[in-house]
Order: C-alpha cells, then sequence, then structure tokens
C-alpha cells in the first residue's frame, strides 16, 4: 500500500514538472485582412437637416455603404442630439415633409454619441437594395425619443436629393 501512494506521489511530481516545463508559444493576433476583404469603399452619403420648429437643430449625415456581398450598411452621424435619450431613425416613402410610410425602420441614434445605438452600421440584407437607392422615392426621419415622434430631423434620399458625397 506504501508502494502505490509513493509512486502516485512521483507521478503527480513528474506531471507538474513537466507542465511547468512547457512553454506556450504566445501568438500574436493576425490583424491583416485578406486580399480584397475588410474594405468598404463603395458608399453614398445625404444630408440629414433639422425639421423641428422648437430649434433643436439636430443634423448630420446619413451614409450607405455597399458590401463585398451586395449588402447595404446604414451609418448615421447627427449632431445636437439629447444626452441619454433615443432617437428612432426610419426610411420613409416620399420626400422629408411629405411621406408617412414607413419603409424601414433603421435603429435608435443615441443621444450622447449622435450614432447608432446598438451597432456603428445597420445592416440591410437585400443584396438589391443600394443599387436601388439613386431612384428610390424616400427619406430618413429621426424621431425625439420613442414616444415622441416629433420629427427632429430628416433628409431625402435617392430621387428626391443628390448625393453630398459617393464613391
Amino acid at each position: 500500500m506504501k508502494q502505490s501512494y509513493i509512486k502516485k506521489i512521483i507521478a503527480f511530481i513528474i506531471l507538474i514538472a513537466a507542465f511547468i516545463s512547457c512553454d506556450l508559444e504566445r501568438l500574436e493576433p493576425a490583424l491583416e485582412t485578406a486580399d480584397g476583404g475588410g474594405t468598404v469603399e463603395t458608399f453614398m452619403a445625404y444630408t440629414i437637416e433639422a425639421t423641428d420648429p422648437e430649434g433643436s437643430n439636430v443634423y448630420g449625415r446619413v451614409v450607405f455603404w455597399k458590401t463585398d456581398l451586395d449588402q447595404t450598411l446604414v451609418q448615421i452621424s447627427l449632431y445636437n442630439t439629447i444626452d441619454e435619450m433615443l432617437h428612432p431613425a426610419v426610411l420613409v416613402e416620399g420626400a422629408a415633409g411629405m411621406g408617412t410610410t414607413s419603409l424601414l425602420p433603421i435603429d435608435n441614434v443615441n443621444g450622447s454619441t449622435g450614432e447608432l445605438a446598438e451597432n456603428k452600421f445597420f445592416l440591410i440584407a437585400d443584396t438589391s437594395f443600394y443599387d436601388s437607392i439613386s431612384g428610390l422615392d424616400a427619406h430618413v426621419s429621426i424621431a425625439l425619443s420613442p414616444t415622441d415622434t416629433t420629427i427632429v430631423a430628416a433628409g431625402d434620399i435617392g430621387i428626391n436629393a443628390d448625393p453630398v458625397d459617393s464613391n
């Protein structure tokens, strides 16, 4: 019995010595992207202007990016938003101030940052959406809050406005 106990202790010591003596190679992360991957260069940007008669002066830009998979990423950047408040952004049919039919809820804009609340980009997976933007009769509408639908800013897109920048 003493011999089996001594063998177990010796085996345990050998196991610990082997574990301690092993050097684990620390690998640096690979930060480069594959050729042609990881870049989004094709975009159309439109202006979002203040519409609130009470003078909140919320304004900014919406940018539609085309991915290598023909998906569309939507990015919104706003100024003069209300700190700690969410401002819903919606794609609405018709020109700003005219249409009321919602085509696509985009996301909430975080009032503290002026950017989309959930992610930096909102994904539209429809592979034909980006190419249809220039013929779209629509605008982006920004509401005061999820409970107060007062429109504080809007920006025409598609047939209602020329992009202010594109590539």
